[in-house]
């Protein structure tokens, strides 16, 4: 009977790696690193060392670390995130407000109003036609935000200069100023339209034409009453109840200094700091968000905000910011030209009601 060998015999495998002038091949084996080890990415090497300090690579990249048509292979993860990080620190509107991404400045977003109408019947009665709902369509305004920041090409050299930290705190802070100005004043002219750029009235919601901001008056122009924390009072449940879940104060840092002092017939201060860490400064109840670009009290000025801003105002972002270096047009500085594209309106003007100092 015939038998069929699959394999050698151990013997004769070692016969022929033993033999005169032969040596066993080493074998590269794959061992987990280290705690606390630095594992070599050859992304960043790439984009740091070829791009960044000598810009020999390409002359187009994107900071997204999104898809690889759009350059996203390159580019380190860390600096699209450290970006982001920085936006929410600086920029406070962006920290409340509803943030979407999305791939095209076509965005477009329904609101209904008045809702569906319900009636009560006989149960042999005839069911009449209800009334439907109202459509809105909201279309944010788009801008292109961008910042320029520089360096020697002496200082991108040195090998213990941080670029990828230089790179983006100093994008994320020239966006940061840009965006926190746009998302409150923003004329809504190739740039995000701010919540303050209408023209607010004092008609309630159910009167008001959607899109149109209700405002309550102090009673004094450039002032507050007698009695300025019945205004706040007053306010705050200008703002229907479901939307007082989740909303927020929002002024600058002079308006607050003087709301801090406000108290209570007994005594008691109207503005409670956050004791805990996390826990926020807050006022009647409320958190308070300072926003630097609230205007300072004034005549007849809009210096206080209240309301639920992730309902209240939308913003829309591109996904990923592009980077372009150039190392010619200011020699010997390296320019860093990054841009990106956001957008900003009210989406609910019945979530955000204002405050004015001025007599009606």
């Amino acid at each position: 009977m015939d038998y069929e060998v699959k394999a050698d015999a151990p013997e004769s495998a070692f016969e022929l790696a033993a033999f005169e002038g032969a040596a066993i091949p080493r074998v590269a084996i794959d061992r987990p690193a280290l705690s606390g080890a630095r594992i070599a990415d050859p992304a960043r090497t790439a984009f740091v060392d070829g791009y960044v300090r000598r810009g020999t690579d390409v002359e187009l990249k994107s900071v997204s670390g999104a898809t690889g048509p759009e350059g996203g292979y390159a580019v380190p993860r860390e600096i699209d995130g450290s970006i982001d990080a920085l936006l929410k620190s600086v920029s406070p509107i962006r920290q409340i407000a509803n943030v979407v991404r999305v791939g095209t400045a076509g965005y477009r977003k329904l609101v209904t109003q008045n809702g569906v109408a319900s009636g009560w019947a006989a149960e042999n009665a005839g069911r009449p036609e209800t009334a439907t709902p109202t459509f809105n369509e909201i279309v944010p305004s788009f801008g292109e935000l961008y910042a320029n920041p520089a360096a020697t090409q002496a200082m991108l050299d040195d090998a213990a200069f941080d670029v990828e930290a230089w790179l983006a705190g100093e994008i994320a802070t020239e966006f940061a100023k840009a965006e926190g100005s746009a998302f409150v004043n923003g004329s809504g002219t190739n740039r995000p339209r701010g919540f303050l750029s209408g023209t607010p009235v004092a008609t309630a919601d159910a009167g008001r034409a959607f899109g149109v901001l209700q405002y309550v008056p102090t009673g004094t122009a450039g002032g507050f009453s007698s009695n300025p924390q019945d205004k706040l009072v007053d306010l705050v449940h200008t703002l229907r109840a479901p939307y007082r879940q989740g909303a927020s104060w929002v002024m600058n840092s002079a308006t607050l200094a003087i709301i801090r002092k406000f108290k209570t017939a007994d005594g008691q201060f109207l503005f409670q700091p956050g004791l805990v860490a996390g826990q926020p400064n807050t006022l009647l109840g409320y958190p308070v968000v300072e926003a630097e670009d609230m205007p300072d009290i004034a005549a007849n000025s809009l210096s206080i905000a209240f309301g639920n801003f992730k309902a209240g105002y939308l913003i829309a972002e591109r996904s990923e910011t592009s980077l372009l270096r150039d190392p010619f047009t200011n020699k010997p500085f390296v320019h860093f030209y990054a841009t990106k594209r956001v957008g900003g309106t009210v989406s609910n003007s019945e979530a955000i009601k204002l405050l004015k100092f001025s007599v009606s």
